[in-house]
């Protein structure tokens, strides 16, 4: 099979598309016949090998997709040869093929094509989480989403509003807003014009319950300090490349809680509620709730441009690359 392949840490461009043997299930694998692999901002840290989990090369990046199950080992019950699914693996899905264990497997639910479930697994299944088990958001109160037109960003304002919140999208431009703004969020914030954290404090006559960070940096400090009492920090990754120092007297003064987000560990430590997630996200989509959106569609052979557009933050929606004609 055809792989996209990290041989030596470093910058996308060193990657390399080679052949490799087509992987072999093991009992509670399934093995899938890629049509589609979503790309995220942590692919460009595990590559460069500046993620949490170091992977030594070589190795097969890419951590969701879809595609149609091809072979299953003895103690697989949940699919069959021939099923059309979503999976997370950890590494491996940028690839003609891929295995993975049963339950870091879903079922494509027939509303989605395959361009948008491979841009599913990971940013529906971050937000879920960090608004469902970390946050534990509830109907009535705010969300405010930093980063909001990107990958996991635009995935946090729809899972918002499904869940009956108020939900203030940021970004760094109009046209990002606009794209946050018909993905059902109620207010925008441009944090490149306006100082986040008064115009959100004016929005919200004192504060927000919930900040969802993906971009860390000097925005975090701005978006801790928008907290209402009470209210609750997302650490979901650092898209800016800068790592917040968060003060500690904000946290004390507003009696808030600063979470981590780490969807997938979570996942693997608790396969019974990413199941059950899963399951409640696909019926949001059958139900219309969510619309997984997909910007940019770009075959295996140019993963650059592909790339390009997650490193320079251009990205409105998911980017998603196919692997089959």
């Amino acid at each position: 099979m055809r792989a996209l392949t990290c041989k030596v840490w470093g910058p996308v461009a060193d990657l390399i598309i080679e052949e490799w043997d087509d992987p072999v299930p093991d009992d509670e694998e399934l093995v899938i016949d890629v049509q589609a692999a979503g790309i995220n901002f942590p692919d460009v840290l595990i590559i460069a090998g500046k993620y949490q989990d170091k992977i030594p090369p070589p190795f097969i990046p890419g951590n969701e997709a879809s595609g149609i199950v091809s072979a299953v080992g003895s103690q697989v019950s949940r699919f069959a040869v021939g099923d059309e699914v979503i999976v997370a693996p950890r590494g491996g899905a940028f690839a003609e093929k891929c295995k993975v264990h049963q339950n870091a497997a879903m079922p494509l639910p027939k509303e989605l094509s395959f361009e948008q479930a491979a841009g599913y697994a990971v940013t529906y299944g971050t937000s879920y989480h960090a608004l469902k088990q970390c946050a534990e958001l509830k109907a009535g109160e705010t969300l405010l989403v930093l980063g909001a037109a990107g990958g996991v960003g635009i995935t946090a304002v729809q899972i918002g509003k499904a869940m009956d919140a108020r939900v203030i999208a940021a970004a760094s431009s109009d046209d990002k807003l606009a794209f946050a703004r018909a993905a059902g969020a109620d207010e925008v914030v441009n944090y490149s014009a306006q100082p986040l954290k008064e115009t959100v404090k004016e929005l919200t006559d004192g504060g927000v319950d919930v900040v969802y960070d993906p971009v860390g940096g000097e925005l975090a400090q701005q978006a801790l300090r928008a907290l209402a009492w009470h209210g609750r920090y997302l650490v979901v990754g650092f898209a800016s490349g800068d790592i917040p120092d968060f003060p500690a007297n904000i946290a004390l003064l507003k009696e808030a809680r600063i979470t981590g987000v780490w969807w997938g560990t979570w996942a693997a430590r608790n396969p019974g509620g990413q199941i059950q997630n899963m399951s409640e996200i696909s019926a949001l989509v059958t139900a219309g709730k969510l619309r997984p959106t997909v910007s940019e569609t770009y075959p295996i052979e140019e993963f650059e441009k592909a790339f390009e557009l997650i490193t320079e933050r251009r990205a409105l929606g998911k980017v998603v690359m196919t692997l089959r004609s």
